[in-house]
């Protein structure tokens, strides 16, 4: 037979917090632009079938969502700059 484990004893203060995530954003930007980008390319692939059943707001939205994700993808850079910076001051 084994012998017993001791009992373990309780860690001295609580654990030691991780640290944040901070990835690069700009990929993030760059993904969501092209999704938008592709999405609208095949849309028009369909616009008659669109616009047979009164669906061409769907292009004005692709659009929409690739013209909003342009300032976007200028604060992402901003952003992974000053991470860069932040970092390199450790």
């Amino acid at each position: 037979m084994s012998q017993p484990r001791p009992p373990s004893q309780p860690p001295a203060g609580p654990p030691p917090r991780p640290e944040p995530l901070d990835p690069p954003m700009v990929p993030f930007a760059l993904a969501g632009l092209a999704l938008w980008a592709v999405a609208g390319l095949v849309l028009l692939l369909f616009r008659d079938w669109l616009t047979e059943h009164g669906h061409t707001n769907w292009l004005w939205i692709c659009l929409a969502g690739f013209l909003v994700g342009l300032p976007g993808l200028a604060v992402m850079i901003r952003h992974d700059a000053n991470r860069r910076r932040r970092r390199a001051g450790r």
